[in-house]
Parts: structure tokens; sequence; C-alpha cells
């Protein structure tokens, strides 16, 4: 069931699909070719170390990211902000993917209420509909929860 919301968080108005249960609203296989984009960082290893996405190392695993703590996969060196903002109650949901994924530094200074907050993440993905279904690819390759 698709309800359509307004979020803000500080970084103005973004109008887009957002569905209650928190899951995703876009469309994995369209997320899939976006996520190209992110391989350069980031990969989808599972539990099992089976490679679902290969990509570099300067992020950190986006495996199981759906309701993951900001900032706390073991083995990668976060910033101290998106861990801060993880300590405070970050957790990763379609809400919360979009609007980092669209200015991570504007995201982590609007989240911590600090504008001197920085983001390690210097890429963003400005298409509100490219970061839905970058998630919904995410989610997609994910554990069942």
């Amino acid at each position: 069931m698709r309800i359509f919301g307004v979020l803000t968080l500080g970084l103005g108005l973004a109008a887009g699909p957002l569905l209650a249960d928190g899951h995703a609203s876009g469309d994995a296989e369209a997320g899939e070719a976006v996520f190209k984009k992110c391989k350069a960082c980031h990969s989808v290893i599972d539990n099992d170390g089976e490679v679902l996405a290969k990509g570099g190392k300067n992020g950190p695993n986006l495996y199981g990211l759906l309701n993951r703590q900001a900032g706390t996969v073991d083995g990668f060196k976060y910033g101290d902000d998106l861990v801060a903002a993880g300590d405070a109650g970050l957790t990763w949901d379609e809400e919360q993917f979009v609007n980092y994924v669209a200015d991570p530094r504007k995201f982590l200074r609007a989240t911590l209420d600090d504008k001197k907050a920085k983001s390690r993440m210097s890429f963003k993905l400005k298409k509100e509909d490219d970061a839905a279904n970058v998630w919904a690819y995410l989610v997609s390759v994910g554990p069942a929860e």
C-alpha cells in the first residue's frame, strides 16, 4: 500500500511516495542500475560472504541496511558525526536513506543540529526517484525480516 507524504528534515520539502511500513516504495530493478554509481565505494555482501553486488571498500557494506543503526558495520571506520547520529537513534529506513544520499553533510547537520557536522560520503544522489529505487534494490537483496 502506498501513501504519499512530504519529507522534511531541515532540508527543504521533498514530496514523494512513502510506505507506511517503512519498506521500499521504489523500483528495485531500476535501483540496481542506479546502484552502479554507488559501487565505486559500496558493495553488498551477505552474512555468508556471498557477494551480491561487487564494489569498492571506501564505503561500508550495504547488506542489511533496513533498520540498521547508522554507523555500525563492524570493521568499517565511519566518520564521527555519522556514528553520533546512530548513537542518537538514527536507523536506516527509506525516508532517512533518501534524505541522507541527497546531501549527506546537510542531512547530518540537520539530524545532529550541528552546523559543523561532516560526512565522509561526498557523493550525492539528488534525484529522489533514484534514491528510492536504490533503497528498493538494497531492501530486495537484504535479509528477509
